[in-house]
């Protein structure tokens, strides 16, 4: 056991060089590899650069780009100097902890790309290998982080943080109480860090340009796919153009010369959430279905091969968060730890079964909420899980040859849900 907990805090070197070019025809970008003065345990500083890559095995390096401008249709690179994750500097690493990895570093950057469709609000994402796990708005940053992590308090134990305005001390009495890897914001006030810094192996990073976050929606990136046989698979980024309630379409659909169109119009907070939705799934990987309610996640079901399976999976993960965030309310402890107790009977058994029973007559808190699917329900089946809880309205691509029957399915739903149709789908892979 102790060689595999080495495994994690050995630190590679790397055989990656100082520079890459690359040419598209006559267009050449000029990237420069980012390393670190990293402080030593005896006092030392090294230059180092990512710890490892996915896994503590595999070397990785970072690249900034340095020089150049690539113009291929509508993707256009960022200006350089003008960097988000691939410009942190040492000062920027305001607590080193164990320094950055490439998980770490890949966990704020999707971070970002969904905070950039959420600027102006208090906004907090928690994410874990890549995945959103818990994101929502708040009347404050200190409101808007405690509601994503209660979201999901299970898998945000060792996520990464990603804030939309400076932390502030509040903020950072939540932020401490919990076990965290990474910490990200524009800023951190005046006393925030003294009250981080009590977890000595946080990674504390500070990238000042997400106040400007807003300006990266409009440009495309070129996104690089490496093969196995050595190919590159470069594809222009994703954009999310569902950005305000004019950008919906409504759900309507032709079958056999008959027109179908859904009858209940979306309250303004199920439109609110529709947007704010529509932005966090642009970071869930496919296949993917969400639930969210009053600008926060409740279930997230992400990366299956079936769109029924995944609606399932979001439902079953929103029932075991609801009973764990009753549970740490109720009792101070996580669900897990309250079974344990009662297994060791230190606890009654009456106090899981009230528990499991609020859960059941809330339905962890899905009835009202809105469903959100990444693309198109192929049969009404899918749409049909989220029915069945109660949602009160969904967001989907539409486009579906029997797109009728998802229409039919909210109509005879008591009470009526509401549905509208992106008209693009938002894969992630």
């Amino acid at each position: 056991m102790s060689d595999i907990k080495k495994m994690y805090s050995t630190i590679l070197g790397d055989h990656f060089p100082m520079e890459m070019t690359i040419s598209f025809g006559d267009q050449q970008l000029v990237y420069r590899k980012r390393t670190w003065k990293i402080a030593q345990e005896d006092g030392s500083f090294d230059e180092r650069g990512i710890r490892y890559g996915e896994n503590p095995d595999q070397e990785a390096a970072l690249y900034e780009l340095v020089n150049g401008n690539l113009s291929l249709g509508d993707c256009a690179f960022i200006e350089p100097g003008n960097g988000l994750v691939s410009a942190i500097a040492a000062d920027d690493m305001l607590q080193v902890g164990k320094h950055p990895g490439k998980i770490n570093l890949t966990d704020i950057d999707n971070g970002l790309n969904i905070l950039k469709y959420l600027v102006g609000r208090p906004a907090a994402v928690i994410l874990k290998h890549n995945n959103p796990c818990g994101a929502a708005y708040g009347s404050s940053l200190a409101n808007a982080f405690d509601r994503a992590n209660r979201a999901d308090r299970i898998a945000a134990f060792g996520g990464a943080v990603v804030l939309s305005q400076p932390c502030d001390k509040d903020t950072a009495e939540l932020l401490a109480q919990n076990y965290l890897e990474v910490v990200c914001a524009p800023e951190f006030e005046e006393g925030s860090l003294e009250i981080i810094s009590q977890r000595a192996n946080l990674r504390v990073i500070k990238i000042a340009r997400i106040d400007r976050l807003a300006d990266f929606e409009r440009y495309r990136f070129i996104d690089f796919k490496s093969l196995i046989d050595g190919g590159i698979i470069a594809q222009q980024s994703a954009v999310n153009s569902i950005r305000s309630v004019a950008d919906l379409k409504p759900a309507t659909a032709t079958w056999k010369g008959r027109e179908f169109r859904c009858e209940r119009e979306p309250t303004p907070q199920e439109f609110d959430d529709m947007i704010f939705g529509w932005a966090v799934e642009h970071g869930v990987t496919s296949n993917s279905v969400l639930y969210v309610k009053d600008g926060s996640t409740v279930g997230i079901g992400t990366g299956e091969q079936d769109r029924v399976g995944v609606a399932e999976i979001a439902v079953h993960k929103a029932y075991i968060k609801y009973g764990d965030q009753l549970c740490f309310d109720r009792y101070n402890i996580s669900y897990a730890d309250l079974e344990m107790a009662i297994g060791r009977g230190e606890r009654p058994s009456s106090e899981k079964e009230e528990i499991d029973a609020q859960v059941g007559d809330d339905r962890a808190g899905l009835p009202g909420s809105v469903m959100i699917s990444d693309a198109f329900f192929p049969f009404r089946d899918g749409a049909d899980v989220g029915i069945e809880q109660g949602v009160g309205a969904i967001l989907q691509a539409g486009g579906s040859m029997r797109d009728f029957e998802t229409i039919e399915a909210c109509n005879a739903a008591e009470p009526k849900v509401a549905m509208k149709f992106t008209g693009q789908r938002s894969f992630k892979h």
